[in-house]
Order: structure tokens, then sequence, then C-alpha cells
């Protein structure tokens, strides 16, 4: 059987200069390739592909797993005007967690850290 080693969502985006702004920006993550209407970014060994929304999109949902979700809200947090979020919070299955609308997408991402940590 073979083994999994990485799962890059592919988020489609309205503005891909303003989608990609956003995780460069917030998440210190990093182009690996931009073609104008399709870009991959990375941060440590993830990845996120970025492509060209059509006329209308779905939803979609990722969750990304940090190891200092409060250091992170802290360097964030004042840079979020105008985007849909939920600060930090505890859940009941043992995670902290932030939730943010990505901008120009109809994507969910949930930013969470194990609470035993």
């Amino acid at each position: 059987m073979y083994k999994a080693l990485y799962l890059s969502p592919m988020v489609p985006s309205f503005n891909i200069r303003e989608t990609l702004n956003f995780f460069v920006e917030l998440f210190s993550f990093k182009v690996a390739r931009d073609e104008g209407n399709y870009v991959i970014i990375y941060k440590d060994n993830h990845l996120i592909h970025i492509l060209n929304a059509g006329v209308d999109i779905g939803e979609m949902e990722f969750y990304l797993e940090v190891d200092e979700i409060d250091s992170l809200w802290d360097a964030i947090k004042d840079k979020l005007d105008g985007i849909k979020v939920k600060p930090p919070f505890d859940r009941e299955y043992g995670m902290r967690e932030f939730h943010i609308i990505i901008p120009h997408t109809k994507t969910l991402m949930f930013v969470g850290q194990p609470l035993n940590q």
C-alpha cells in the first residue's frame, strides 16, 4: 500500500493576488510557483494551490494545525480588518482553534493546536 505524504488544498479565488497576500502576509507562506492565474505557495512541508475561480465556486474547508496558536493569533489579529474570523476558543474535542474565511473565496480555514501541548 502507498503512503500519502501531503494534502495540498486547491483554493479557487476571485482575486488570486489578494488571496496570495493573505497567506504571505498573515501566515508567512512563500511563493513556489506563480503563473499569474495559478499560484503554489508553501510553508514548512505544506503546499496550497490558488487558482482562478469560475463564475461561481462551492464552499471549501481545510485545517491548518500549528504549534503556537496564541502566538500566531497575536501576530495577525490586528491585520484582519474586513475579514470574517472567529477568535481563538477551546473545542470539546481537545483543540484550541480560530476560524477564518479566506478573502475572495468561499473557503473556511480552521487553524488549531492540541490543548495538551
